[in-house]
């Protein structure tokens, strides 16, 4: 029997309304009006968006139903409505990345995975909320021209950092899926405070052409999403070359929908548990989550073996916030001398930041980065795929900023930015208060595939993606 507007179609993942859409079962258009009547029911309440482009999306899903009802069905893309962290270039549509400074500012051309998504035939819902130019200290302290967004599991909490929007429009049922961007954590924290499944990709292996920048050597874009196939549809889309982006790799892109399904038989999945003077951080919630998910791979035929990172955590967190202050600064420098009142204090404080680090510590910082890269993939080499703690702490309350930026610093999320490996932030269920946990799965160099393969061997023995918000 055909969906309708009440089988809550917001709440469909990207794969299930594909094959939906591909049987003419479900129309794009009846898809979109039921995402928008998702915005206009809830996101007075979580602020996802900071843009709707709604008019638009009418006409591109007018488009895809004409397209699909004639035969010309372009993938499982077509006709899905998805939306953009805000600092991702719209042609002729507003892109503010959340700051004062850019209130005015229309981009003249889309940025490269726009304009992949476009080609795909997804529709664009709009401009998700973001930290002021997708970067800041770790703090909220409402002082943005917008509202930030709200934790769609409880509206008092955190949704993490600087993805905050597309965190919340996912989890809300606003975006079907969300593009992200991750320096030092930025996608798979508010994955795993708002319960998603969230990429960072290789460094390279998705363009940044016509993202604004934040830090050139670890700026990585990457996907929120509710399920791993979703994760794998929207990575297979967007990944690839592109001439306009001299740090995107020529790597390339294998079908991650092809294996997604193999399971973990015989693979050597390393466990990282031992975090050094960090393991006490680790809240009870997701080490247990760490242990579950150890428990699930071994019981579907995986050999688990312990490893340990070549340096502390803390060391790696140390040489990302160098490299992070200083090539920060390097962009946002004439906008903090000339406008720095009109910026938030979580976005000045860090650009201040940069101007207490001098030129040598910066490079030492980037020669101790390769050393760790290296050491890194070394003991990547030697497993098909590892196990770890993502976001040490469940999402807090939006009432003490000291808390809020532990949330932000204390988690294992720097080590694989400070290499460029793949990782990706998994939900492995809740807590005792309903707020969501998670682990971090991580692979190879330009091995995304099998990072996808081992989280959703996971997610298709746990029961979590059955669980949605009770907005």
């Amino acid at each position: 029997m055909p969906l309708t507007l009440d089988s809550a179609l917001f709440h469909l993942s990207v794969g299930d309304a594909a094959r939906l859409l591909q049987r003419r079962e479900l129309s794009p258009v009846e898809l979109l009006d039921a995402f928008l009547a998702r915005i206009e029911a809830v996101d007075s309440q979580v602020h996802s968006y900071l843009l709707l482009t709604a008019d638009s999306a009418r006409a591109a899903a007018r488009q895809a139903e004409a397209d699909i009802m004639a035969g010309r069905w372009r993938g499982p893309l077509h006709g899905i409505p998805y939306a953009v962290k805000d600092n991702y270039y719209t042609q002729g549509v507003r892109t503010t990345g959340g700051s004062r400074l850019l209130l005015d500012f229309v981009p003249g051309y889309d940025a490269t995975v726009v304009k992949k998504l476009a080609a795909a035939g997804a529709v664009l819902l709009g401009k998700l909320n973001t930290w002021e130019y997708g970067t800041g200290n770790g703090g909220v302290y409402f002082d943005l021209p917008f509202e930030p967004a709200r934790n769609p599991w409880n509206l008092d909490h955190f949704t993490g950092g600087s993805s905050t929007g597309s965190g919340a429009a996912v989890a809300a049922g606003t975006a079907m899926v969300a593009m992200g961007s991750d320096t030092t954590g930025s996608v798979r924290l508010p994955a795993a405070a708002c319960g998603l499944q969230g990429m960072k990709p290789t460094y390279g292996r998705i363009s940044r052409h016509g993202i604004l920048p934040n830090c050139y050597s670890m700026d990585t874009p990457g996907p929120l999403a509710w399920t791993v196939e979703d994760s794998a549809i929207m990575l297979r889309a967007v990944a690839g070359h592109d001439v306009d982006d001299p740090a995107s790799a020529t790597v390339a892109v294998p079908d991650y929908l092809a294996g997604l399904e193999r399971g973990v038989r015989g693979l050597t999945i390393g466990v990282l548990r031992d975090l050094g003077d960090e393991d006490d951080l680790v809240e009870p919630a997701n080490r247990a989550g760490l242990e579950d998910m150890a428990r699930v791979l071994r019981a579907q035929g995986a050999r688990l073996v312990d490893v340990q990172l070549p340096a502390r955590v803390s060391e790696y967190r140390n040489v990302t916030s160098v490299i992070n202050w200083t090539e920060s600064l390097t962009i946002h420098e004439q906008d903090l001398q000339e406008r720095g009142a009109d910026m938030g204090f979580a976005l000045r404080d860090k650009l201040m930041s940069g101007y207490m680090t001098r030129a040598v510590d910066y490079l030492a910082a980037q020669r101790r980065r390769r050393e760790l890269a290296a050491a890194t993939d070394a003991m990547l080499a030697t497993v098909d795929a590892v196990i770890a703690p993502c976001a040490y702490h469940v999402a807090p309350p939006f009432a003490d900023n000291d808390v809020l930026r532990k949330f932000t610093a204390e988690n294992a999320c720097p080590p694989f930015n400070a290499s460029g490996h793949p990782a990706m932030s998994i939900c492995t269920g809740f807590d005792t208060r309903g707020l969501p946990t998670n682990v971090q799965v991580v692979g190879r160099w330009f091995d995304e595939a099998t990072v996808l393969q081992v989280a959703r061997a996971y997610e298709r023995d746990t029961e979590w993606r059955a669980r949605r918000p009770g907005l």
